[in-house]
């Protein structure tokens, strides 16, 4: 039996699944430099003061994404789900750190999964931004947060259909469902609180002109 066509093809195939698995391992490595950088980027900017360097970070993470989408085609697209998820993370925090506009999945340049998949995990990271606005005693930019995190969960809440064909959306939802609810008990604690010191500094503010009065 002659099979030397069949060692054709085989040697064909076996060529294109090593450079496929190169491309994996190539995609799979730097993937968690995009995180690192990402990651690094989200906590320079709950610093405050660190801003240059998040952006230096993201700026690095969006460089390393673009090298990426050379090898992450067909199969192996699904391999830039998470880096891309991450860095739609970090852009938009960044945008609400600095008061600009979210980009959009086009701007940004990810893919449609991963786009939102990283606006959900945005949601965590505003209930952190909100807390530290609560005690650096920024009521302003309390409400300004805690309002994003309601806009954003209720836009991303009716994905949750969609859980079939996008994996992991439904539970990302419940996580950002459970963070919205616990922010709003936050907010209410607060202006419960805050109404009640207002009211005992009026009473001090009357108990003080009254111990002045004539006696």
């Amino acid at each position: 039996m002659n099979l030397t066509s069949v060692e054709a093809s085989l040697d064909e195939i076996e060529s294109t699944l090593q450079l496929t698995l190169e491309r994996r391992e190539r995609i799979l490595k730097e993937s968690r430099d995009v995180i690192l950088s990402c990651s690094r980027a989200i906590v320079l900017l709950h610093s405050g003061s660190k801003r240059k360097e998040a952006r230096a970070e993201i700026s690095r993470a969006r460089d390393l994404l673009e090298s990426l989408r050379k090898d992450g085609v067909g199969g192996l697209s699904r391999y830039l789900v998470s880096p891309e998820a991450e860095f739609v993370e970090a852009s938009t925090v960044e945008s609400i750190v600095l008061g600009r506009p979210i980009a959009d999945a086009r701007a940004l340049g990810v893919s449609n999964e991963a786009y939102l998949l990283g606006l959900l995990d945005t949601v965590g990271e505003l209930k952190r931004l909100l807390l530290v606005s609560i005690t650096d005693g920024k009521p302003r930019r309390t409400r300004e947060y805690f309002a994003t995190i309601e806009a954003l969960y209720a836009r991303l809440a009716p994905f949750a259909v969609f859980d079939n064909v996008l994996n992991g959306v439904r539970r990302k939802i419940d996580v950002a469902r459970m963070i919205t609810e616990d922010a709003r008990r936050i907010i209410a604690e607060e202006t419960r609180r805050d109404a009640l010191l207002s009211s005992i500094e009026g009473l001090q503010r009357e108990m003080r002109k009254r111990g002045a009065g004539p006696t």
